[in-house]
């Protein structure tokens, strides 16, 4: 697992509405979906039922945190810190 540099928390509203966004980037690539899938064991019925599920958000940004090359490209895309990410998924976690 990379180990990122501690960020400021997120209010729970915001950590969750950037997790919903991360997925959307996560899923939009069929590869990355499936590797998402695979690894955290979840199934599509699975992220549908929990996408107001905080278990299920946090899933999806530690899938995020522990490849990097993912972490860094979603952050790019929805304009975002890797740390905030990843500062997002500790929020999540809790």
């Amino acid at each position: 697992m990379t180990i990122h540099p501690a960020a400021a928390p997120l209010p729970r509203e915001e950590a969750e509405a950037l997790a919903l966004q991360a997925l959307a980037w996560s899923l939009s690539d069929e590869d990355r979906a499936q590797r998402m899938l695979a690894l955290t064991g979840m199934t599509p019925e699975d992220l549908r039922a929990g996408l107001d599920q905080p278990h299920v958000l946090s899933a999806t940004l530690e899938f995020l945190a522990n490849h990097e090359p993912d972490l860094i490209a979603a952050a790019q895309a929805l304009e975002v810190a890797p740390q905030t990410l990843i500062s997002a998924q500790g929020t999540l976690s809790r």
